[in-house]
C-alpha cells in the first residue's frame, strides 16, 4: 500500500462534528474512520424518559448502545424488569429493546458509546 493514499486523523470531543443538547445533559458525536462515537455527559438528577423522551417524541429509548463508563453511575432499566447499575470502567451492551437510564449519585455521568450513536437522542420524525 502507498503511503501516500493513508491518512491518519486526529479528532477531540473538545471539537464535536455535532453536538446534541439535552435538557441535563449533552451527547457529543465524533464521526472517524467510518463509525460514529459518541460522548454522553449527564448532571446529577437526569433520567432518559424525562430530559431526552419528550423532546425526541418516544417514551423509551431503544437504540441498541455498546459502551465504556468513564465517569459516575447510571442505571438502565429495561421494559422487561431488568434493572442494571452502570459504573466507572465498566463496558456495556444494552439491547435494542425498551429502556430508561437515569444517573445515581451526585457525580455527573459521562460515557463513551461505540455502537448506537448515530440514533441516540434524535427524533425518529
Amino acid at each position: 500500500m502507498n503511503t501516500e493514499q493513508v491518512s491518519v486523523i486526529l479528532k477531540r470531543f473538545d471539537s464535536p462534528d455535532e453536538l446534541r443538547v439535552l435538557r441535563k445533559g449533552k451527547f457529543e458525536l465524533v464521526r472517524l474512520g467510518g463509525m460514529t462515537i459518541g460522548r454522553a455527559t449527564y448532571e446529577p438528577g437526569w433520567k432518559w424518559s424525562e430530559h431526552v423522551g419528550p423532546d425526541v417524541g418516544a417514551r423509551r429509548c431503544q437504540v441498541e448502545h455498546v459502551g465504556l463508563v468513564l465517569a459516575g453511575t447510571a442505571t438502565a432499566a429495561l421494559d422487561d424488569g431488568r434493572v442494571f447499575k452502570l459504573r466507572a470502567g465498566e463496558l456495556f451492551y444494552i439491547p435494542p429493546v425498551p429502556h430508561d437510564s437515569w444517573v445515581i449519585g451526585d457525580e455527573p455521568y459521562v460515557s463513551l458509546h461505540f455502537l448506537g450513536a448515530d440514533h441516540y437522542a434524535k427524533s425518529s420524525g
